[in-house]
Formats: structure tokens, C-alpha cells, sequence
């Protein structure tokens, strides 16, 4: 475990894949909106597919990278305009996230989902492995984090090593 600057990990990370499927879809429903306008003129679907749209160019611009930090007293993840920072006396347990397919492939970006009776928000990219890390006490709701990662067992070694300090 080395410090610098008061961080003992750092990862970026990001995924072409997830950010070229939010600008496809940004791209067909603007094309839906000029057809529905030439077509229809403004009308209930055209300002749907409009609304869907910016909701697409949203995802495209915010969730193009995923920040990790650990430092000697919480973890931060941030993740375009959203930030969620897990103090070390608020981690029960961590360990790889294994869930079902379905819900490890639901989706990139933030999610929130019941996994065994346990409510947890997900910051993810589709194709990289995840940690899990399962709160003594919740946030709100959530009782679990799991956010995706390049090296999850360094990211593990590093989250026990600090608590055990």
C-alpha cells in the first residue's frame, strides 16, 4: 500500500462501447424527432422522442468515466456530476460482486436493484468485473456499493489493508 498525496489507489475508467451504444441511441432518437417533426410537427411523440434524446446525450457526456479513489479514510467514486464516498467505519464486509447475469448486464451507469434482500447502487460499465462493498450501516435505503473495476483484487488488497490499519 502506497500513499501519495493521501491516495492509496487510483483508476479511471471508461468504456468505448458503453459510450459509442449512448451516442447511438442519442443519434436515433434525435432521427425519430426530425421524422416525427417533418411527418407530425411538435406533438406528443416528437417531444418523447426529444426528451429521450437528451436523456441519451446526458448518459453519453456523464458517464464516460468512472473515477476511483481510496483514501486512508474513504472511498470515492465519482461518475460525471455524481459522487458517492464510503467512509471506512461504514464497511461491513467487501468482496467480488457475483450476481445474476440480468442484473450484472442491465444496464451501464448508475443503477440501484434488490440483490438478496439487499438494496445497493451499482456505478458500472458492462464489461469489467465488480467489487462489492456491503455497509454496517445504510445510506439512505442502500445497504450495499458495488462499482466496476479494471484490477478488482488489488482494489479489494487495498480496501482490507486500510481497514485493518
Amino acid at each position: 500500500m502506497t500513499i501519495k498525496n493521501n491516495i492509496i489507489y487510483y483508476e479511471e475508467l471508461s468504456s468505448k462501447r458503453t459510450g459509442w451504444l449512448f451516442l447511438g441511441l442519442t443519434a436515433f432518437f434525435l432521427l425519430l424527432t426530425v421524422w416525427r417533426l417533418k411527418t407530425g410537427g411538435w406533438d406528443g411523440y416528437t417531444v418523447s422522442f426529444l426528451v429521450f434524446a437528451c436523456f441519451f446525450l446526458f448518459y453519453s457526456v456523464n458517464y464516460r468515466v468512472l473515477i476511483i479513489r481510496i483514501t486512508p479514510e474513504a472511498i470515492k467514486l465519482t461518475f460525471g456530476i455524481f459522487k458517492w464516498t464510503v467512509p471506512f467505519n461504514n464497511i461491513q464486509n467487501c468482496s467480488i460482486d457475483e450476481i445474476p447475469a440480468f442484473m450484472k448486464y442491465g444496464g451501464a451507469g448508475i443503477h440501484f436493484m434488490f440483490i438478496e434482500g439487499r438494496y445497493r447502487a451499482s456505478f458500472n460499465f458492462l464489461e469489467y468485473p465488480r467489487v462489492v462493498i456491503a455497509f454496517r450501516n445504510k445510506v439512505g435505503p442502500v445497504q450495499d456499493i458495488s462499482f466496476s473495476t479494471r484490477r478488482p483484487e488489488e482494489v479489494l488488497r487495498n480496501i482490507r489493508e486500510t481497514m485493518s490499519a
